[in-house]
């Protein structure tokens, strides 16, 4: 697992509990960080879920190390009540891996040169599609949102007027044009292109939707006492999970034209009312866990709400984002 350090690992260990003969699912595989400590804490069966090919081919190996005792299955987390097994716990670690992350030729980064790509599962449009493709509103209402950048309507119209002559295909040349927009301000600690290729990232894979698709998937499949672990990295990650759980841990209120009818039940119980973070060791030592949150919940007896979340965490979905350019 060399360039991977999981985060959260003990608190993820405490908070999921895996006990003997359960089934739990990994559903962001990547390095086979949490799958590894897991199998390790008790004698139970996991299965790992990625989207990402290179992740599947480490997750092979693993099979192989494990036998009988792991999975891999390429796909996204998204489709996790699709698997036939019974599953016991979920966890879920949100956002880009390192490995991703460290590879040029994904195309996530802008520390190193590469191709313009960010597709984790590698397939559909790629970031340059997109820069290419989105009108000027479109590019600054995606910046705004999913990048939380307030130059993104400078940035956006930067990008249109200059692929008119020349297309983004590289990673330094996008990363080239927001620094000429915006500068590095004394007290930004990130790099000025930070938030667009969050923003571009966020958009080429779905994210925000294939989250919340996860969380009611894992909903649907999660038995009485079944636990659900999620950790994020960003603000719109951690308010979709937040809203999503406080919603589900409070009793639907009734009709206003029949007040005195109970609303759906609550399907979880908050296992932390405020979300933990990672330890200053932990911190000193893996500077990517600073911003990392994790919050989890277990199962109640009530049955699954409507599957149909989409924006119930107030993050647009790519078709709002478009209609609102």
């Amino acid at each position: 697992m060399s360039g991977h350090l999981p985060v959260m690992m003990a608190e993820v260990l405490e908070t999921l509990a895996p006990q003997a003969g359960q089934v739990i699912v990994d559903g962001t595989f990547g390095g086979g960080g949490y799958t590894r400590a897991i199998l390790a804490a008790a004698p139970c069966q996991v299965i790992g879920l990625d989207r990402d090919p290179d992740a599947v081919v480490r997750g092979k190996a693993l099979e192989q190390e494990m036998s009988g005792r792991f999975t891999i299955v390429e796909t996204q987390f998204s489709k996790l009540d699709e698997l036939q097994d019974k599953i016991d716990a979920v966890v879920l670690d949100i956002g880009v891996s390192s490995f991703q992350i460290d590879q040029p030729e994904r195309g996530f980064s802008f520390m190193q040169d590469g191709p313009l790509d960010m597709r984790m599962g590698k397939d559909g449009p790629s970031a340059a599609d997109v820069v290419a493709q989105l009108s000027e509103g479109e590019l600054s209402t995606l910046f705004h949102v999913y990048g939380e950048e307030r130059e993104a309507r400078r940035i956006a119209r930067a990008i249109v007027t200059d692929r008119v002559a020349t297309p983004y295909l590289r990673t330094s040349e996008l990363a080239g044009v927001v620094s000429r927009v915006i500068g590095r301000k004394h007290k930004d600690h990130i790099h000025p292109a930070t938030r667009v290729f969050q923003a571009l990232r966020i958009y080429v894979n779905d994210e925000i939707g294939e989250l919340e698709k996860a969380l009611a998937a894992a909903e649907a499949v999660l038995p009485q006492g079944g636990r659900l672990v999620v950790v994020t990295f960003h603000s719109l990650e951690d308010r979709a999970v937040k809203t999503f759980l406080n919603d589900r841990s409070k009793e639907a209120p009734g009709s206003r034209h029949a007040p005195a009818q109970a609303g759906p039940a609550a399907t979880f119980s908050l296992v932390n009312r405020k979300p933990l973070i990672a330890s200053e060791g932990e911190v000193e030592a893996n500077p990517r866990s600073r911003s990392a949150k994790l919050r989890a919940a277990i199962r109640t007896s009530a049955p699954a709400r409507s599957s149909r979340v989409t924006g119930i965490a107030g993050v647009p979905s790519l078709d709002q984002i478009k209609r609102a350019a």
